[in-house]
């Protein structure tokens, strides 16, 4: 935690992390531009910012693409927000959203971002990718049975734990390569009103040692809305997930419903 403060200290720092915040995924490059600093400077505070867990990297083929991780600021909201004043500030942030979307009505909508969420769990590879395709595991932590045989090409379902065995999300296994990367595409039901393109989900699991460091990445999302509400599902599901692996109970909150229906 004093890693986390100690990078969000510096203004230039936290500029970086705004850019992210507006632009997920950008290169090096890009966020030198506008920065009256050398690249090499800029280099140094994304290093600070990666040893703190605020940004994570990933590579795509020659590119090294920077990404907001929210891992930590979840992690403060959980320690000092959350069990105080978390309805007024809600509604505080609400109102602060809708002036802000009376004021940029006029403008263009801006790009959906991909969204990525790194988190590190004390547990083997092996416990990670059973604990993502399990389930029963699913269940217990998710709220929902993920049931698939997981092979490539092969369905899977997002099936309610209530007992009803209704069914809120479908989709297909892209790739599957146990016990490192799992890829998945997020579909609306059958029956839904308004069926939208298929979101996808990469889960990466990249042992060391005893700690496993896991990556999950959601693309091709639909919408802002849709954006917004994975934002908050996402950090729930899988501190619920850490959680779980590591002391055996999941969280005392709610699983998080992460069905496109309800973003």
């Amino acid at each position: 935690m004093d890693a986390v403060f100690k990078a969000l200290a510096d203004p230039t720092r936290r500029q970086l992390l705004d850019r992210l915040r507006a632009h997920n995924g950008q290169t090096l490059g890009e966020l030198c531009e506008r920065l009256e600093m050398a690249r090499q400077s800029v280099t140094q505070h994304l290093d600070v910012l990666v040893r703190a867990g605020l940004v994570t990297v990933v590579r795509r083929g020659r590119e090294r693409l920077h990404y907001l991780n929210p891992a930590p600021i979840h992690e403060i909201d959980e320690r000092w927000i959350s069990g105080f004043d978390r309805p007024r500030l809600q509604a505080i942030s609400a109102i602060k959203h809708q002036a802000e979307e009376y004021a940029m009505a006029d403008t263009a909508p801006a790009p959906v971002p991909t969204y990525v969420y790194v988190t590190y769990i004390r547990a083997g590879a092996e416990q990670v990718w059973r604990a993502l395709t399990d389930a029963d595991l699913t269940a217990r932590y998710w709220g929902h049975h993920n049931v698939s045989d997981w092979q490539p090409g092969s369905d899977w379902e997002h099936r309610r734990a209530d007992g009803s065995s209704a069914v809120d999300v479908v989709g297909r296994v892209l790739a599957a390569e146990p016990p490192t990367r799992l890829v998945i595409t997020f579909e609306d039901t059958p029956d839904a009103e308004a069926p939208r393109e298929p979101s996808v989900v990469t889960f990466l699991i990249e042992p060391h040692q005893d700690i496993v460091r896991l990556t999950v990445t959601h693309e091709n999302l639909p919408n802002q809305e849709m954006f917004t509400g994975i934002s908050a599902g996402w950090p729930a599901v899988l501190a619920n997930l850490k959680s779980l692996l590591e002391t055996g109970d999941v969280l005392p909150q709610a699983p998080w419903d992460m069905s496109p229906a309800h973003q």
